[in-house]
């Protein structure tokens, strides 16, 4: 079993540490959230004051955190991971960033002797809770291979997507497509409730026909077809507004950067803009149906 150092406790990080406990390692953690730590303790692990606290002695570093910059912030700050860690440590960072961030860090730490991996997941809370996250691996197969057993404990399927920024690469790439279908299907609905046409019917037809996709047979932005999904329950989230906010703009500026056409990427985005406001940021992004299925005057 491993010592790992954990940064950021939150919505994602607080379960996905808890799991690592489970499984049998020894993690300590560090967030700035005082009622954070307490639980990472509550679940079997150590509290972390700082950076440096959770990093020393530990053979693996683990970061969720939100953005780049916090990204950057911990990684290469005075006190951060880069600092703190001792030779032959290997660093996973979990969080959604720009592609050109997690390059940029992991070449820092290659500077340093250190292996680095950009591992973004898909599967939201309920997948970081229940251990069966799906985690996008960039960057060396050597680290990779020394990283699986350890995602392994919080996820179902642990894929190398190849080189360096190439994990974030795919995860923007596959919500951006996320974000699309689920307009799409926010649409069909709305428009069948209007044709006269219910959303049970055209479920069960549309499920079983080529509109048949994710957003549509496993998370249904309409209440009844799917019970499990965030539609039934008043959409709690799941996966927010403001992240899928934040990952399509992700991916509007990577295909700006590499001169990529993403017409559909681009108007789900504008559309959750539109809807993102201090009261729905924090729904589950298939609230969007909402906005979709108001009334037209």
């Amino acid at each position: 079993m491993a010592r790992i150092g954990f940064l950021g406790l939150g919505n994602m990080g607080g379960p996905m540490a808890a799991n690592l406990v489970k499984a049998g390692h020894v993690v300590a953690g560090f967030d700035p959230v005082p009622e954070a730590r307490a639980r990472l303790e509550s679940a079997g692990g150590e509290a972390a004051g700082t950076i440096a606290e959770a990093v020393a002695g530990a053979e693996i570093v683990l970061s969720m955190l939100p953005e780049g910059r916090h990204v950057r912030e911990a990684y290469l700050g005075t006190g951060g991971v880069l600092d703190a860690a001792a030779p032959g440590t290997l660093l996973i960072d979990c969080s959604t960033i720009d592609v050109a961030t997690a390059r940029a860090v992991a070449a820092a730490a290659a500077e340093r002797g250190l292996s680095m991996l950009d591992a973004p997941v898909s599967g939201g809370v309920a997948g970081a809770t229940a251990a069966t996250l799906t985690f996008m691996v960039g960057g060396d197969e050597a680290a990779f291979d020394r990283a699986r057993p350890i995602l392994e404990a919080m996820g179902k399927a642990v894929i190398h997507a190849g080189p360096s920024g190439n994990g974030q690469a795919a995860k923007i790439c596959n919500n951006m497509m996320l974000g699309i279908q689920m307009i799409s299907v926010c649409e069909a609905m709305a428009l069948a409730e209007k044709l006269g046409l219910s959303h049970q019917t055209l479920f069960e037809i549309a499920s079983k026909s080529s509109g048949q996709c994710w957003s549509l047979t496993s998370y249904c932005p309409v209440p009844g077809p799917v019970p499990a999904s965030p539609a039934n329950r008043g959409y709690k989230p799941g996966f927010t507004v403001a992240m899928m906010l934040k990952d399509l703009k992700l991916a509007q500026e990577a295909a700006q950067s590499v001169g990529a056409r993403t017409p559909l990427g681009a108007e789900a985005y504008q559309l959750y803009n539109l809807f993102a406001s201090e009261a729905t940021r924090g729904l589950d992004f298939s609230a969007i149906m909402t906005m979709i299925g108001a009334k037209v005057d």
